[in-house]
């Protein structure tokens, strides 16, 4: 197994790691966030690390996992030491560098927790090609993590993944059997459901016909293809029987914004309904990114994970 290890200083900005290592003093990460009690607004300060004078200094490390189809797997170990490690899965043509992956990796950070935040084979830095599917082929993913850092005496606590990652983490759980906690923020229920209302009425017939589907931006460059397989590989992932078989010893949090206008929250309300041990918790105002309500989203995963770890 091939491990690439490199040490960065946790300096924040723009919801990036900077590879750069300030002498002293470290930077501080601020996100705007609204409160919907009160439509007032307040302050949340991420720190990837306080003045180095007062705590110890924290490592993060870049890590290469190769996964089952040979393909590298890149990843950022925010390194606290604790032998527990929360594994964070992204979303669909998303990366490790995501907002909410980044935030909550700082926030475990800060708890004394370890977190490992990577990207899935074909996104990010990671190898291999993208595909429109590939739910199952994450959850394998995931096993690689799982595997790499177990040889390592690690032990992965929770695995927490966001949007098409909640949907990761679930199958995973429900295939391996070997894991105590999940979070699925926003994960989808229905893989049948949200195509036709993304691509179109005639998405079906057009894929049919030619084979493919190419997905494009308003200047009309292609961004991403779906295959009439991928497109296939979505449709047979069935979440539903997924969870069916998950442990009933696993617990399972299920988080999700009223105001989600890519998944319906009524998705996780089916969630709540099937998984035996689960909790959910909807975050009012909340659409798909969090984007207002980023610090809400991190205390109730923080919450969550803290119980799981007493």
């Amino acid at each position: 197994m091939e491990t690439l290890v490199c040490n960065f200083h946790s300096a924040h900005t723009n919801s990036f790691i900077s590879r750069k290592t300030p002498s002293s003093t470290f930077l501080t990460r601020q996100v705007r966030i609204s409160l919907p009690s009160n439509r007032s607004s307040a302050t949340l300060t991420l720190r990837g690390m306080a003045d180095s004078t007062q705590n110890p200094v924290l490592k993060q490390q870049k890590v290469i996992i190769p996964n089952k189809h040979g393909e590298k797997i890149v990843g950022l170990l925010h390194d606290t030491g604790s032998k527990e490690i929360v594994v964070l899965c992204h979303g669909f043509r998303s990366t490790k560098e995501q907002e909410t992956m980044v935030n909550l990796a700082v926030a475990l950070e800060n708890e004394g927790i370890s977190a490992f935040r990577f990207d899935f084979a074909g996104n990010g830095e990671s190898e291999g090609s993208f595909a429109y599917g590939n739910y199952w082929k994450e959850a394998d993913d995931i096993r690689a993590v799982i595997e790499h850092f177990s040889g390592a005496n690690r032990v992965t606590s929770v695995i927490l993944g966001h949007s098409k990652g909640g949907d990761d983490v679930l199958l995973y759980a429900s295939k391996y059997h070997d894991i105590g906690a999940v979070v699925n923020i926003s994960g989808r229920y229905d893989l049948n459901k949200g195509i036709e209302e993304r691509f179109g009425k005639d998405f079906m017939e057009k894929i049919k016909q030619d084979g493919f589907f190419d997905v494009k931006n308003k200047a009309g460059t292609i961004i991403y293809r779906i295959t009439l397989e991928s497109l296939m590989d979505r449709l047979n992932t069935d979440v539903h029987k997924a969870c069916l078989q998950i442990d009933k010893e696993c617990r399972v949090f299920t988080v999700h914004g009223s105001a989600d206008e890519i998944i319906p929250v009524e998705d996780a309300l089916e969630f709540d309904k099937i998984i035996p041990n689960h909790k959910l918790q909807i975050i009012e105002g909340a659409n798909h990114s969090y984007t207002s309500h980023q610090a809400e989203l991190t205390s109730a995963v923080l919450n969550f994970i803290k119980e799981i770890l007493q």
